[in-house]
């Protein structure tokens, strides 16, 4: 690689995607820390307990991972994160093969997929992120 691949991870279209990329783990945990009696609920309706400490734990991991991600540090390791996350998020969240058929089937099959999207994409970005590290000067 080049240094035109190094000038692209700093680029403003590669920082907007990025930002695009981490916005539902930057505006879930804002809507848990303004509703903190609606992330209880959350938790407790995916079994997770006890509930404040997961509600406490997703907001401080989505925060920190996304503030690596959009800062470049460990970079490939925060979108290794989330992807894991979001895959077991996933699970646990849209399970539409439990569903009868019919609309919230769809919907939740929809999300499914489109979750699956998300995991694809912070693979790729970790992929790429560790691609170009021993051209930037060492993995860090």
């Amino acid at each position: 690689m080049n240094n035109r691949h190094i000038r692209s991870t700093t680029s403003p279209v590669y920082f907007l995607a990025l930002l695009a990329l981490c916005s539902a783990y930057i505006q879930g945990p804002l809507v848990k820390i303004f509703d903190f009696p609606g992330a209880l609920a959350e938790m407790e309706h995916f079994g997770l307990h006890p509930a404040p400490l997961f509600a406490v734990g997703v907001v401080v991991f989505e925060l920190s991972m996304s503030a690596l991600i959009l800062a470049g540090i460990y970079r490939w390791a925060a979108a290794g994160a989330l992807a894991v996350f979001t895959l077991a998020a996933t699970f646990l969240a849209f399970r539409f093969w439990e569903q009868q058929a019919g609309m919230e089937r769809a919907m939740a099959m929809n999300g499914f997929f489109e979750h699956i999207g998300l995991v694809g994409a912070f693979v790729i970005v970790a992929w790429y992120d560790l691609r170009l590290r021993p051209l930037a000067g060492g993995i860090a």
